[in-house]
């Protein structure tokens, strides 16, 4: 979408510990109007920007409230409060039509969910208290570590034992597929690998499961993906329509496919219905 990306200087992230500190020497170079930093991860990577007097933006992050005060945020600094407007309506519209439906669903028909927060090396489990936390719970369903708070470590056993229906890899790590699940001596076990019921996270301009302005979308792909016959979207129009009012930009067939991941997540269970228009009401924002 924007090719000129590629060739930003990326340099301006000095590194350090967490790989957030910043290059106060090559920021001042740009001359920026404005600096956006991660304000949840100490003022050390703060303070060398407030002492060099460049205008420092704080952004939070991890929950839904976070994500629409940082477009709130954004839509201030680039001069485009309206669209950050029509960004949050959306999805709040979203939210709104996925919970009610989700709420009159009865417990026994709730399906059991595992996000896999990293999963090549190690598995690291979205417990309570987490975004995919919440998103699992808004399409209505059930947090298979919710027994566990924040992103912790675990072992393939317990991840048995919780038995999930589904189980989603993260979009981080690019080079996970469904198929470390389905090769694993131990996971491929699980019910959810029995049952061809592993899917890698979808991205297009940024990634699907956490905090980030393409958030409806994930949501309404994990509602349709858990229950079909209570969602329907027409997935592909909405990725169409909201792209090019989020970006300017209109997807090829071949970009939608990429975005939803066809090429790994294809052969999972009910998935195939991803890869068919099939005309629904629109939910772009």
């Amino acid at each position: 979408m924007f090719p000129s990306a590629r060739v930003i200087n990326s340099s301006i992230a000095a590194g350090g510990a967490d790989g957030f500190m910043p290059n106060v020497e090559t920021l001042a170079m740009l001359d920026p109007d404005v600096v956006v930093q991660w304000g949840d991860r100490g003022d050390d990577i703060v303070a060398p920007l407030r002492n060099a007097g460049m205008h420092t933006a704080l952004m939070r992050y991890g929950t839904e409230q976070f994500a629409r005060d940082s477009l709130t945020l954004m839509g201030e600094i680039a001069g485009k409060p309206d669209k950050a407007r029509r960004l949050i309506a959306w999805r709040e519209a979203v939210a709104t039509e996925i919970a009610a439906k989700a709420a009159a669903m009865p417990d026994k028909r709730r399906l059991k969910v595992v996000y896999l927060q990293r999963a090549s090396t190690g598995l690291v489990v979205a417990g309570a208290n987490t975004y995919s936390d919440y998103y699992i719970r808004l399409v209505g369903g059930v947090n298979a570590a919710a027994e566990l708070s924040g992103a912790l470590a675990i072992n393939a056993e317990q991840l048995a034992q919780w038995a999930p229906d589904v189980i989603l890899l993260n979009g981080f790590e690019e080079q996970l597929t469904p198929r470390r699940i389905y090769d694993d001596p131990l996971l491929s076990g699980a019910k959810a690998a029995m049952e061809r019921r592993v899917y890698k996270m979808p991205i297009g301009g940024y990634r699907w499961d956490p905090p980030s302005h393409e958030n409806p979308l994930a949501w309404m792909w994990l509602a349709q993906l858990l229950y079909p016959d209570l969602f329907r979207y027409d997935l592909r129009k909405e990725i169409e329509e909201s792209y090019q009012i989020v970006y300017g930009y209109r997807p090829s067939l071949s970009d939608i496919d990429s975005v939803l991941r066809l090429s790994v997540n294809g052969d999972a269970r009910g998935y195939d219905r991803f890869t068919a228009v099939a005309p629904t009401p629109g939910h772009a924002p």
